[in-house]
């Protein structure tokens, strides 16, 4: 079997779909033979990935969802088996931050970024996790969370204390699913091209981009192809571990 071929018989949750690395992760798993479901609170968006998928003959399908909301997480569990049938790979994709300093965040700034980018991947994670188990099948699950979680970003406290949170989340999962054979993993990725990334200064990208080892910024399609080697047999003997996609920005352990 070819490495195009290799997730032929799975199917795939992505949340986040509508844009930037969690379109291309999406896109990335159908061009690997996976049935995709493309969700996002932007449904607009995530059709707009379906159909980019479908020119290159990949199956996505576009479904909405607030990752917040356990309620419409669970809808989407049901909307999804029932088009596509059990999902084996589940993708923690969904995020948001907004970069400011710390002493100028508000509660209300603390709890939105909690929500969505901690809570929601755990809300996301039980109600995809329980069936799974209960089917005796096994899995995947690849949280994509960030080198703010490992090593700290200036202007994004609270973002990388909750993507910190989702470090210790998957290695704490990984440990618990291990028995069921469900591998537990994490993408973390360093500074990457997209609109969030788009919105900084000119200067603050400038000096960034400076900093990075290999003198550019991530691609999203780099942190899909991470994604996919996570979701994918090579890494079957491979779980709680955190990959950072960084261009050698961050060293640490």
């Amino acid at each position: 079997m070819s490495t195009a071929d290799e997730l032929r018989s799975r199917t795939a949750v992505v949340t986040g779909a509508a844009s930037g690395i969690g379109r291309a992760i999406a896109l990335a798993l159908a061009s690997e033979g996976a049935r995709v479901a493309a969700a996002d609170l932007d449904l607009d968006g995530a059709q707009e990935t379906v159909a980019l998928a479908r020119d290159a003959g990949g199956e996505v399908h576009a479904f909405a969802v607030d990752v917040t909301d356990a309620e419409s997480v669970g809808a989407l569990h049901a909307a999804i088996d029932a088009a596509l049938g059990p999902v084996d790979v589940v993708v923690n994709n969904a995020g948001w931050t907004n970069s400011e300093p710390f002493l100028e965040n508000t509660p209300q700034l603390w709890s939105r970024v909690v929500a969505i980018n901690l809570v929601g991947p755990m809300i996301v994670a039980h109600t995809f996790l329980k069936p799974l188990v209960a089917s005796g099948r096994s899995g995947v699950v690849v949280n994509v969370s960030s080198d703010a979680g490992r090593v700290g970003s200036t202007g994004e406290t609270s973002y990388a204390g909750a993507k910190g949170g989702v470090i210790a989340f998957t290695k704490s999962l990984a440990r618990e699913m291990a028995r069921y054979g469900v591998t537990v993993n994490s993408v973390s990725p360093g500074p990457t091209d997209t609109p969030m990334l788009r919105r900084q200064p000119e200067q603050f990208r400038d000096a960034l981009v400076r900093a990075v080892p290999l003198r550019r910024f991530a691609t999203p399609e780099d942190i899909a192809a991470a994604v996919c080697f996570f979701a994918s047999p090579r890494a079957s003997y491979i779980t709680g571990q955190v990959l950072s996609v960084s261009g050698g920005l961050t060293m640490a352990g």
